[in-house]
């Protein structure tokens, strides 16, 4: 996944809402989210490759998500997969510091990653290029191949419109932000980074939607969970060559109290 946009319990009717793209090579086999056989209450996607997710919830209400961080050399080919980090998390009961402490130890073992681990009014933020993880304070962040926040355009571009959709404080549109999530116009070129892939590949990645012969945005998902503990978790998925989309769409109730990222309603 390359751009993850969140407003952690800054929103009175949402303690937690997040519009996430996920970019890979289009060969990589994927499933679409749905609740995991093997482990019936996580809701993501799966990683047919590695085995793992890069976003998802579970009905106790813990969420994770996770990008890579764009390195110009290539991760070890016996490196550990990163989906495990979402999948692990979720599967476990671990508080998300205490997941986040142990994860630590080994962290240098994966190719460069950024991950959040959220449950019960508390989100943590630890990139493996980053040093200590953080808790995270109430406010909208994004996050895609370079540290938490770092201003790259589609960076930049995704908050100020997960900002405007929640302005007003009701009910959030699922459609303003996917209309964020697929803004497919590349930045100027005086704007792009330089993370050693070179300007032509820069310009291709800088925008929120990507597509390119053979690697681009495969999923967008929208993630709301309100203070009431109801929970909204909308993907849509496309594919190269193809127009219009695959939707899969839940709604559930917080098992056993409050979700991620859900204080007390103010």
């Amino acid at each position: 996944m390359c751009l993850i946009l969140l407003a952690h319990d800054a929103h009175p009717r949402y303690g937690l809402v997040v519009a996430a793209n996920r970019d890979e090579f289009y060969a990589r086999p994927t499933a679409p989210a749905a609740w995991w056989p093997d482990a019936p209450e996580v809701l993501a996607g799966r990683d047919l490759r590695g085995g793992g997710t890069w976003l998802g919830v579970t009905r106790g209400g813990r969420f994770a998500a996770v990008t890579n961080f764009r390195d110009a050399a290539p991760p070890a080919p016996d490196a550990p997969s990163r989906g495990h980090l979402v999948g692990g998390f979720l599967r476990r009961a671990d508080a998300p510091g205490a997941y986040l402490d142990a994860l630590a130890a080994r962290a240098a073992e994966y190719a460069g990653f950024n991950l959040l681990v959220g449950e019960g009014g508390e989100l943590r933020y630890l990139g493996n290029r980053s040093g200590a993880a953080r808790v995270l304070e109430p406010g909208v962040y994004g996050l895609s191949n370079a540290l938490l926040d770092t201003p790259w355009p589609k960076v930049a571009r995704g908050k100020a419109g997960l900002a405007a959709a929640l302005d007003g404080g009701g009910d959030v549109d699922p459609e303003s932000l996917f209309r964020v999530l697929w803004d497919a116009e590349p930045a100027p070129d005086a704007h792009l980074p330089d993370t050693g892939v070179g300007l032509e590949r820069e310009r291709m990645l800088s925008s929120p939607f990507i597509r390119t012969p053979d690697y681009g945005t495969r999923a967008s998902t929208v993630l709301l969970v309100g203070r009431d503990g109801r929970v909204r978790f909308v993907e849509r998925t496309v594919a190269p060559g193809v127009d219009g989309w695959t939707e899969a769409a839940y709604e559930f109730r917080i098992e056993g109290g409050a979700g991620p990222a859900s204080a007390a309603a103010r």
